[in-house]
């Protein structure tokens, strides 16, 4: 209930605020799991927008979400806000988006209480004139990830949209929908909801109607502002009948992430015991002496000259040999 309270404070405040333009609403969602309420409240100045919004299940419990988008370039902003889950953990959020030629591309990252992270990214695109595609990924701080690829066509009152999430093992989950505007606020969808909208659109500060914050508390928005005390019963109108025309926001898919397989722990076998045998004992070979030596020096002889005799040149069988000697 006190969050409950902070949610309604925070959107009063955003909705009277009287230097900007601004608006608010609120929505009851009937689905096969229980319904839902919610509430809502923005204004704008100076090129940034700041917005507010909360949502209780059918157990009680109760999502916000609030934050700023700023644009900072033509075609190009930067957001950033916090979201508290019913269990009162909070993620704080921020990103980028730049559109250009029928295309919004958007990078950003989430970062939870206790320190760990995701970033996403993706991006939407206007391929006919009610025809769009888009594809975006999540990805986690230990490598885990999962991607889709979704196309949405609207024509008449009806919108439909079909998707496939692809997760880090390969495995696929599709899903598909639509949602029919079967009166002014009020849309049916596939699976069996039906959501109620009320909007008060405010400009230059004043609002007229009346805000419903889930839980039971009722908030006025004008000059002055009066909340309801919030322990009051809730008390929720049926949905229209079928055969009135309605228009309704289909709501988002639950996404069924695949855990990751549990990781394979390899186990060392225990080290073999080596045997290192001592080194062999040096062997020592001492060679016998040798034997003493008597050395003879041979006997000098003396061999004579041989006397030279020189021989003039001479004839010798027809052939002249030249003087030598011999």
């Amino acid at each position: 209930m006190k969050s409950l309270r902070l949610a309604a404070a925070t959107l009063i405040a955003l909705a009277s605020a009287p230097a900007f333009a601004g608006w608010s609403g609120h929505g009851t969602a009937y689905t096969p799991h229980g319904t839902y309420n919610g509430a809502y409240a923005g204004s704008c100045g100076g090129g940034s927008c700041t917005h507010a919004g909360g949502v209780a299940g059918p157990w009680g419990g109760v999502a916000t979400n609030t934050g700023t988008v700023t644009r900072t370039a033509p075609g190009q902003f930067s957001n950033s806000g916090t979201a508290v889950g019913p269990n009162g953990r909070s993620v704080q959020h921020a990103g980028d988006t730049s559109c250009a030629g029928g295309t919004c591309s958007h990078t950003g990252t989430m970062t939870g209480e206790n320190g760990r992270s995701a970033s996403t990214s993706g991006s939407v695109t206007r391929t006919a004139p009610g025809q769009y595609s888009s594809t975006g990924t999540v990805s986690a701080a230990n490598g885990n990830s999962v991607s889709h690829n979704a196309s949405t066509n609207c024509a008449g009152s009806t919108c439909s949209r079909s998707a496939t999430v692809t997760g880090t093992d390969g495995g696929t989950y599709t899903h598909s929908g639509s949602a029919t505007r079967v009166a002014p606020g009020v849309v049916t969808t596939s699976g069996g909801g039906t959501v109620v909208h009320g909007t008060t659109v405010v400009a230059g500060g004043t609002t007229g109607g009346t805000m419903v914050v889930a839980g039971g508390g009722t908030v006025a928005v004008g000059a002055a502002v009066a909340v309801a005390p919030a322990p009051t019963p809730v008390v929720v109108t049926p949905p229209p009948p079928a055969n009135t025309a309605v228009y309704v926001t289909p709501a988002p898919k639950a996404v069924y992430v695949t855990p990751p397989p549990p990781k394979t722990v390899y186990v060392a076998p225990a080290p073999k015991v080596v045997y290192v045998a001592p080194p062999a004992p040096k062997v020592v070979y001492v060679a016998r002496p040798l034997p003493r030596a008597v050395y003879i020096a041979p006997r000098p002889v003396y061999v004579a000259p041989r006397p030279a005799v020189w021989v003039p040149g001479h004839w010798m069988g027809g052939v002249w040999v030249p003087a030598h000697w011999a």
